[in-house]
């Protein structure tokens, strides 16, 4: 239930954020009277839904139901935009990016909204669907200050088999047995203990930066479970990095097209980043069903590349072939440098 709860909590938080930066204009929902209004908040008088001056709407609720409503329009709806945004990020991309940036805006959430609200969200269904920093393979894998559950149920057999030692006569065949035994069971117990060929290759890197070594592996070494708690646990909070590690592989794609701006490429990831979250929320609950995880991997081998192609074509108005090699730099060499520096970061921050 906790699960849950973090989840409902963090679904909600990522809601307000989103209401927070999205901006007002184009909402609708609101009421308005028939004659003139007489602006409560700056005296001005005028016609309409909103006054021309400061923006305040002319109809004001004063009802615990209308907090109720504000509540859960600020979190669900999105002003109603969220519906005329969905449909276009999931099965036409391009064509949402494209008009974002050509100043249609009013109909549909803001990228940066998008982006807080489905971040948010994917977080959530991880925790009510019981995904979480694996600390225990962490511990096993790199090794702890305790026994892991391997060296526990060595350790109950040396002792049975130490107790009935003690119970035999001196001369009895079977105390070489036991001894025999016992000394396969100290190596068993001494292996579980120590990081495997993997983990060892891991813990024993050295990049040459002292001050990165000292800070960042050695507490990989010392804790592991606690960093990997730490990684996820700012993965969510400093989401946003992506954007600004992401822009940078774009604009040197379309260097020489000098009518698309920084500020395009950074539309465009923050609408995909939107999208990769959604697509993570399915294949998190398509998980939980018997034999989904094979059709979760199935769901992101196909919408990964496809999303991005159509989202590349659609918005930059390119060729097959001009928009295929940038699909495939950006699947073979831009996404996994970007997911490197972004996990960098994440471990460096968690070691402060």
């Amino acid at each position: 239930m906790s699960g849950l709860g973090e989840g409902i909590g963090a679904a909600i938080e990522g809601g307000l954020l989103a209401r927070a930066v999205e901006p007002r204009a184009g909402e609708v929902g609101s009421h308005s009277s028939a004659g003139s209004v007489t602006c409560a908040n700056c005296g001005t008088s005028y016609h309409g839904h909103f006054c021309p001056e400061c923006g305040q709407k002319a109809h004001i609720h004063r009802s615990l139901a209308a907090i109720g409503h504000d509540i859960m329009h600020g979190v669900l709806h999105l002003d109603g935009k969220l519906w005329e945004t969905l449909p276009l990020l999931t099965f036409k991309p391009g064509e949402l990016t494209r008009r974002y940036i050509a100043g249609e805006r009013a109909k549909f959430v803001s990228p940066m909204a998008m982006f807080l609200f489905t971040v948010f969200a994917m977080f959530a269904v991880f925790q009510m669907v019981g995904i979480g920093a694996p600390t225990d393979i962490a511990n096993d894998l790199f090794g702890s200050d305790g026994d892991n559950p391997v060296q526990t149920e060595v350790r109950s057999q040396m002792e049975a088999l130490e107790k009935e030692r003690s119970t035999l006569p001196a001369k009895s065949p079977r105390r070489a047995e036991i001894d025999n035994e016992l000394k396969g069971l100290n190596l068993v117990f001494a292996k579980a203990g120590s990081p495997s060929d993997a983990a060892e290759k891991v813990v024993s890197v050295n990049t040459g930066i002292p001050w990165f070594d000292k800070v960042l592996l050695e507490k990989w070494k010392k804790n592991p479970g606690l960093m990997l708690y730490k990684l996820q646990a700012n993965g969510y909070k400093f989401s946003w990095l992506l954007i600004p590690l992401s822009v940078p592989f774009l604009w040197i794609m379309f260097a020489w097209r000098r009518q698309f701006k920084a500020y395009d490429h950074a539309v465009f990831v923050t609408y995909s980043l939107s999208f990769m979250s959604l697509l993570f929320i399915v294949m998190s609950i398509l998980s939980t069903i018997p034999n989904g995880g094979g059709w979760a991997a199935l769901l992101f081998l196909i919408a990964v590349p496809l999303h991005l192609y159509k989202q590349l074509r659609q918005a930059y108005g390119l060729s097959r072939f001009s928009t295929l090699w940038r699909l495939s730099v950006l699947l073979l060499f831009s996404m996994q440098i970007v997911l490197t520096l972004f996990v960098i970061i994440l471990g460096l921050l968690g070691a402060f």
